[in-house]
């Protein structure tokens, strides 16, 4: 499953994998439970590709911070979302110091906890982008 296929849909909780256009939208199948429903077109679809954390500098992608996770937890699911504030906070700090305490809040912390977790429970332990796994090998014909 490619992380550029991975959504996460404004209103509904989880996340969910892109299946296929319809007429009305698209169809979703839920990470957590496998079940398939339809988002419509006026729902505020984004795939978890297009999100960034506000840093001091410049903002980070989610994949490389879910790989900051992957690595620092080796492998393991973090932290449960519903710990304390302090703890959540201290948590993402280890993993992302330079973020933005000013425009990052615990309700954003908690909810790259939960969808960390459920890509781990769903089994996607690679979060680059094709874009983002690094040059592409030139063929003998662009040569």
């Amino acid at each position: 499953m490619d992380f550029k296929d991975i959504l996460a849909i404004s209103g509904q909780s989880g996340l969910f994998k892109f299946v296929a256009q319809s007429r009305n939208g698209i169809i979703v199948e839920s990470l957590a439970n496998g079940t398939r429903s339809c988002a419509s077109a006026s729902a505020r679809v984004s795939a978890l590709s297009e999100i960034a954390i506000f840093t001091e500098g410049e903002d980070m992608p989610l994949a490389k911070v879910f790989q900051s996770i992957y690595e620092k937890q080796e492998g393991k699911e973090a932290i449960s979302p519903k710990s304390t504030p302090e703890e959540l906070k201290r948590f993402f700090a280890g993993v992302l110091p330079e973020y933005d305490r000013d425009r990052v809040h615990v309700s954003d912390i908690k909810k790259v906890v939960a969808w960390y977790n459920l890509l781990i429970a769903a089994g996607v332990t690679r979060f680059e982008t094709k874009e983002e796994e690094g040059p592409k090998e030139e063929s003998q014909e662009e040569k």
